[in-house]
C-alpha cells in the first residue's frame, strides 16, 4: 500500500510542479527508478499504473525484463560498458546514458546488427563533477554531432545527473543549462531530476523524471 500512497504523492507533486511552470502534465514521464527492487514491489507500482522503470546495471534490467508484463517501458538509466551493449539494444525503450562517442558507436553497431532504431539521451556533466559521466556543456555539443552521423540511433534528448544537494534550488541553474543547450541543438527530451529535485527540474523543463526512492524508499545495497 506505501507504494501506491508514494506514488499518488510524487504524482501530485508533478501536477504541481507542471501547474507552477504553465506546462502539460503529459509531457512529463514518471521513470518509477526501481534498481535493487524486488520484482514484487515493481508490480506493486504497475499495479498502480506505472509503465516505464529505470535500471542501472544490465544484469538486474535484463533479470527483471525477462519475469515481468511485456508491456513496461524499461530504461537504462546507469552507466554502461560498451561490452554490455548487446544485451539491451533491441529490447529497452531508451538508453539515458550514453555518454561517450566510443559507447554510442557500439550501440550503432548492435543497432544495425539487429536491424532496429535505439532511441537515446546524450548525458552531459553539467556540473563538471568529477564522479560523473559524460562531457561538459560544450563537449557535449560536439558529442551530439558526431553521434548524430551515426545509423541506428534516434537521439531524443540530453540527461543529466545534477549533483546531490540539501536544497533543491541550488540545482535549478544545472536544469535551466541543459534546457538552453536542448533547445539550442532542437532536441525534446530532457532526462533530469531525481527523487530530492524533481520538482524544479520539471520547472525547468524535464520530460522524464528518475524518481526512486520517493516511490520504493531507501535503497538496499546488501
Amino acid at each position: 500500500m506505501e507504494i501506491k500512497e508514494n506514488l499518488k504523492t510524487v504524482t501530485e507533486n508533478i501536477k504541481a510542479a507542471c501547474d507552477r511552470a504553465g506546462r502539460n502534465y503529459e509531457d512529463v514521464t514518471l521513470v518509477a527508478v526501481s534498481k535493487t527492487k524486488p520484482n514484487e514491489m515493481l508490480m506493486e507500482a504497475y499495479d498502480a499504473g506505472v509503465r516505464d522503470f529505470g535500471e542501472n546495471h544490465v544484469q538486474e534490467l535484463v533479470g527483471k525484463m525477462d519475469s515481468l508484463p511485456e508491456d513496461i517501458r524499461w530504461h537504462m538509466i546507469g552507466h554502461l560498458q560498451t561490452n554490455k551493449v548487446k544485451y539491451i539494444v533491441g529490447r529497452v525503450y531508451m538508453i539515458h546514458s550514453v555518454d561517450t562517442l566510443k559507447l554510442a558507436k557500439e550501440i550503432s553497431k548492435e543497432a544495425l546488427k539487429k536491424n532496429v532504431t535505439v532511441t537515446i539521451t546524450v548525458e552531459v556533466n553539467i556540473a563538471g563533477e568529477a564522479s560523473k559521466f559524460g562531457g561538459t556543456l560544450t563537449e557535449g555539443e560536439e558529442l551530439v554531432n558526431e553521434i548524430s552521423k551515426l545509423p541506428g540511433l534516434k537521439i531524443a534528448g540530453l540527461m543529466c545527473v545534477a549533483p546531490y544537494t540539501e536544497n533543491p534550488e541550488d540545482n535549478r541553474q544545472y536544469f535551466r543549462s541543459l534546457k538552453n543547450m536542448a533547445d539550442k541543438l532542437s532536441l525534446k527530451e530532457l532526462s533530469m531530476g531525481m527523487s530530492g529535485d524533481y520538482e524544479v527540474a520539471i520547472e525547468e523543463g524535464a520530460t522524464l523524471v528518475r524518481v526512486g526512492s520517493s516511490i520504493f524508499g531507501a535503497r538496499n545495497y546488501n
